[in-house]
């Protein structure tokens, strides 16, 4: 894309950023409606601000207190799940230190594991069966990493017993990326990739779109590998994204010129 053009999108996500402070302040006195809408309307403007086209697949939601997971790309997964199905995130320890998003992110009610941590595991299972029995949504992604979208890896077992000992379903969800209409790595977030190289070159993209695919629930049964293992067959990758090409028009969330 043109600097332009870039700068303007990167202007436009750091408004988008920052209205969220008094948003956060507000936050704790909304009600249950209130902190949905208040968390998909945020979501959906920051991947506007960077002219990342939505595109939705999704049956009817399934009741409250249910644990959504699903493969892990990027951060923006993050803004692209939570503009469909949003709720409470499990999310690493490390976004604690993102400037400013950390904040929010903690006033907004996400859940933090400790990966180098074990020891704390248990503590976060209990903190997210928690929130499921009090009837909140809970959003995860077992695969523990990122990966460059060309395959999902296994979903480990732990935050799934979470849902066992809740009784709360479970709802596989794919994301998936193309730039021009063809399957892109321009998203992914790997490895020691800084944040701030990831938001450049997303910002420079032309026709950058994340379908997210809700599948139907599961119910969470007894065995948590076993049901981690369902979730994880049922989110697996297509190898394109041919939904993009004639999709119907109610399932484009947001469409708007590069």
């Amino acid at each position: 894309m043109p600097l332009a053009t870039t700068l303007f999108r990167l202007a436009a996500l750091i408004v988008t950023v920052l209205a969220a402070i008094p948003l956060a302040v507000c936050y704790p006195l909304l009600g249950a409606a209130g902190r949905t809408a208040a968390v998909r309307g945020w979501c959906r403007s920051l991947l506007r601000a960077l002219d990342v086209r939505l595109v939705v697949d999704s049956p009817d939601e399934p009741p409250v207190g249910a644990l959504v997971v699903s493969n892990h790309v990027s951060w923006l997964d993050i803004l692209a799940v939570g503009s469909v199905r949003p709720g409470r995130m499990l999310a690493k320890s490390d976004l604690r230190s993102w400037p400013l998003i950390g904040s929010l992110a903690a006033r907004g009610g996400t859940i933090f594991v400790d990966r180098n941590r074990l020891s704390t595991l248990p503590r976060t299972v209990a903190d997210v069966r928690a929130a499921l029995l009090a009837g909140a949504r809970v959003v995860a992604w077992p695969e523990g990493t990122t990966r460059c979208g060309a395959e999902t890896g296994r979903f480990y077992p732990a935050v799934f017993q979470a849902a066992i000992d809740a009784g709360a379903p479970v709802e596989p969800v794919t994301v998936e990326y193309t730039a021009a209409g063809r399957p892109t790595t321009v998203t992914a977030f790997l490895g020691d990739d800084p944040l701030t190289a990831s938001v450049w070159r997303i910002a420079r993209a032309r026709g950058v779109a994340v379908e997210v695919r809700c599948r139907p629930a599961l119910p969470p049964g007894r065995d948590r590998r076993m049901l981690a293992a369902a979730a994880a067959s049922i989110s697996v990758l297509t190898p394109r994204m041919d939904r993009l090409v004639g999709v119907h028009p109610r399932q484009v969330v947001d469409s708007h010129p590069a």
